[in-house]
């Protein structure tokens, strides 16, 4: 159901003359129906998309998008790559990468959206895990389902293999066994389980735990951060004559929608909930405060992709053993979202963006 409540607005540097010059077009004539496919259930690291149908950006661009949620039981890269399914799909690049090379899809990257990693992994600072180097001895929580490789492939480079000179251990996606001490360090994204610790009372305290309370490794600094979040389309799809202009339009209002977030978080945690997040609005905060600096500053312009970025995902998938080869040419293409930055009358880049800061509440709520 499209929202017609609420009037495009423009806040800071948000598109305001796109919609402007889409509306009258957009309402005179039928909207194209297309649907998109997230990779999880409703919360902030999707609140550009609900931003972006909400605050009317796709329908100024002629579009009625449809969001699909995700979950433990929806996999964004196969739904995605169903003929009949959902025109976009969100997901991390290796998931997609992974399914290619089998032969079971013909998703293309058409918008790298998080421009780094947000994949940590976390100990106690009484039991310190400062580093990959260290994991030696150790057992180290990680997901399953390709969610580890960062990690491994960390551990790798510093000559480790799991089950060999540590133990790897496979976590539920929460802290439990971080927070009941059951692994020496865990597995977190920036926006989702660390918080998690931080929300959770140190029964030694009474208080909340802290950041002191914790040793951080962060995946981007160590330099095994793989290509998370991004905007995928069947090649099948994009070659139907009209579909690459619909492509365009469908990332122009996303872009808006992601623009329109850095500059009001507060209103895109309220999209967030309002699309039917069962998360607490603390939780919330943090994460839209987390997922933020992941996407800005871009640099090359939102929706960029960095060569050096996807050379060292794939390289990673093929130490893995997940790729049998290199992608085929067209794994990615660039010119769909230079033509949506280039309909975008507004900041694309983030150049002056800073880092917000919430406040950590119990239990994130």
């Amino acid at each position: 159901m499209r929202n017609t409540r609420r009037p495009i607005i423009a806040v800071g540097a948000t598109g305001l003359l796109l919609a402007a010059s889409f509306g009258t077009t957009a309402q005179a004539q039928d909207l194209t129906p297309v649907s998109v496919v997230l990779q999880w259930v409703p919360q902030a690291q999707f609140a550009g998309y609900y931003a972006a149908k909400e605050q009317g950006f796709w329908e100024a661009l002629g579009l009625d998008v449809t969001i699909v949620d995700g979950g433990p039981d929806v996999a964004p890269q196969v739904v995605g790559s169903d003929p009949n399914g959902p025109e976009f799909a969100t997901s991390w690049v290796p998931r997609v990468l992974a399914v290619v090379d089998q032969g079971q899809s013909d998703l293309v990257n058409i918008a790298q959206i998080f421009q780094r990693s947000g994949t940590l992994s976390v100990s106690w600072a009484d039991n310190p895990v400062t580093s990959h180097e260290e994991f030696e001895g150790k057992k180290i929580g990680v997901w399953d389902f390709g969610n580890e490789f960062e990690v491994t492939a960390a551990a790798k480079a510093a000559g480790f293999e799991p089950g060999v000179h540590f133990e790897k251990a496979i976590q539920p996606f929460d802290m439990s066994l971080l927070l009941n001490r059951e692994v020496d360090a865990a597995q977190a994204m920036i926006y989702n389980e660390y918080a998690q610790v931080l929300e959770t009372v140190n029964p030694e305290t009474g208080e909340l735990y802290q950041p002191e309370d914790l040793v951080v490794i962060d995946y981007n600094e160590v330099g095994t951060a793989m290509l998370q979040d991004a905007i995928h389309a069947r090649a099948s799809w994009l070659a139907e004559p009209g579909n690459e202009e619909i492509a365009v339009k469908f990332l122009a209002g996303a872009f808006q929608g992601w623009m329109f977030c850095r500059d009001n978080p507060e209103a895109c945690v309220q999209a967030t909930v309002d699309a039917g997040s069962t998360l607490g609005l603390g939780h919330q905060r943090w994460m839209m405060n987390e997922v933020n600096p992941l996407i800005w500053p871009a640099p090359a312009g939102i929706g960029a992709l960095d060569e050096d970025a996807w050379n060292t995902t794939v390289s990673i998938m093929k130490d893995a053993g997940l790729l049998t080869k290199d992608p085929a040419e067209g794994a990615y293409r660039t010119d769909l979202a230079e033509q949506a930055r280039a309909l975008i009358e507004g900041d694309t880049t983030g150049e002056g963006f800073v880092r917000g800061t919430v406040e950590v509440t119990p239990g994130g709520e």
